[in-house]
């Protein structure tokens, strides 16, 4: 049986291309499941899901729709619609991968829809607004996205090529064969460059005890990517070695994940091993993006479009609260390793954001708040040591070891 894609679009105003990229998608060997959100007029092109059923998934109706003439409800209703039928379609078995074409509106419609499916699923949008900053767009799904060049408006020479391409592209995902995965229990981890040494050490260690390691880079997409798989029941223990995010939350840098970072191990009661990994750098990009009030700080150029500025002591501390609050709601073995000779790559004696005073009000405010349930460990070790590293690797599988004792009991 062949694979299908899903095909979202406009059939009232852009029919004639979706036309053309539906024919490409079977003549390339696909089957098409045709979506229409389109509400302005009757479809050019027969749906099979037609923009009646998402305006009423939506909550509403098309003739409603029409009859108020409203932009932004129209949007809103529809965008609701493919955001339910979607995912649903989906578990049914009803395609393999989604295309679709668009502006900003299309774009930000469809994308929504993207967002809801798993990860893995192939996701492909054209966009005439992909040359620019689609992360809103995108956000921590693996969506890939084609730049239209010229407006999805008429076929011609260009937009004929480039869309051939795009239909060419996601059969060529959805045809793929499929990728032998290893039956081991899956660990996330955490690190960014200044860490990689502990991390890579971590990594090689606990693929040698049989497990499959996934590292994020912790630049805010990355942490809140690694907890949405743990929500999804995809992680089996963290190496939560890098916990940097924290420092743009509480400081205002531009790589935060959010007041929820550290929270979905320990609502899933998961082993985690938690430390301090980068939590001497908050994140702006150009110098020119440091704010003014951060100035005169001690400030690093890590490249010309990334900029670095020392953690303060106070702001250490404010870390270390939320940090240990995070820890304390955890239900499963959590552990806090504590590096006291160092938290970076360049938290190093002789090194640009070496500063005893502000990792001592980190560690105080660790040390202070986190609650008896939380095995805390301080090692007078380098976060990129050796044996720093190794214990971390050793704490979590003596946790994950414990929880497969027990499994097995029960």
């Amino acid at each position: 049986m062949a694979e299908t894609v899903l095909l979202i679009g406009t059939f009232d105003t852009k029919g004639e291309e979706f036309a053309f990229v539906r024919d490409q998608i079977e003549t390339n060997g696909c089957s098409v499941l045709l979506m229409d959100i389109g509400v302005l007029e009757d479809p050019t092109i027969a749906p099979d899901i037609s923009a009646e059923e998402v305006a009423q998934a939506g909550g509403s109706s098309l003739t409603s729709l029409r009859r108020l003439a409203d932009r932004t409800e129209a949007f809103e209703v529809m965008t609701e619609g493919i955001k339910k039928l979607t995912p649903r379609l989906y578990e049914e078995g009803a395609f393999d991968g989604v295309l679709s074409l668009g502006g900003g509106s299309g774009t930000m419609m469809a994308t929504a829809a993207m967002r809801e499916l798993p990860l893995g699923v192939p996701k492909l949008m054209v966009s005439s607004v992909a040359s620019g900053d689609i992360s809103a767009y995108v956000d921590i799904k693996d969506l890939t996205f084609m730049y239209s060049v010229a407006d999805i408006a008429g076929l011609n020479r260009l937009t004929r090529n480039i869309l051939a391409n795009a239909a060419g592209a996601v059969c060529g995902m959805v045809q793929r064969q499929e990728v032998d995965q290893k039956d081991q229990p899956l660990v996330a981890a955490t690190m960014f460059g200044v860490t990689t040494p502990c991390v890579t050490r971590v990594r090689g260690k606990l693929e040698d005890a049989g497990y499959e390691v996934v590292v994020f880079h912790a630049t805010g997409t990355g942490g809140r990517t690694m907890e949405l798989m743990i929500r999804e029941g995809l992680v089996t223990g963290v190496a939560d070695v890098t916990t940097t995010e924290w420092c743009d939350e509480v400081a205002g840098g531009f790589l935060s994940a959010g007041p929820d970072r550290l929270s979905a191990a320990g609502q899933a009661g998961i082993p985690q091993v938690v430390s301090c990994g980068a939590l001497d750098m908050v994140n702006f990009f150009a110098p020119d993006t440091v704010p003014e009030k951060y100035r005169s700080r001690n400030l690093f150029n890590h490249t010309s479009t990334v900029t670095l500025m020392r953690t303060s002591p106070e702001e250490c501390r404010e870390i270390g609260k939320r940090i240990a609050g995070k820890l304390n709601q955890s239900t499963g073995p959590t552990a806090l390793m504590i590096p006291l000779k160092g938290v970076s790559k360049i938290d190093n004696e002789g090194e640009a954001f070496f500063d005893p005073e502000a990792d001592k009000a980190l560690f105080d405010a660790l040390q202070e708040h986190t609650n008896e349930n939380i095995l805390l460990k301080e090692l007078n070790l380098h976060i990129n040591d050796k044996e720093f590293a190794d214990a971390i690797a050793d704490q979590l599988l003596t946790f994950l070891n414990h929880q497969q004792t027990e499994l097995n009991q029960e």
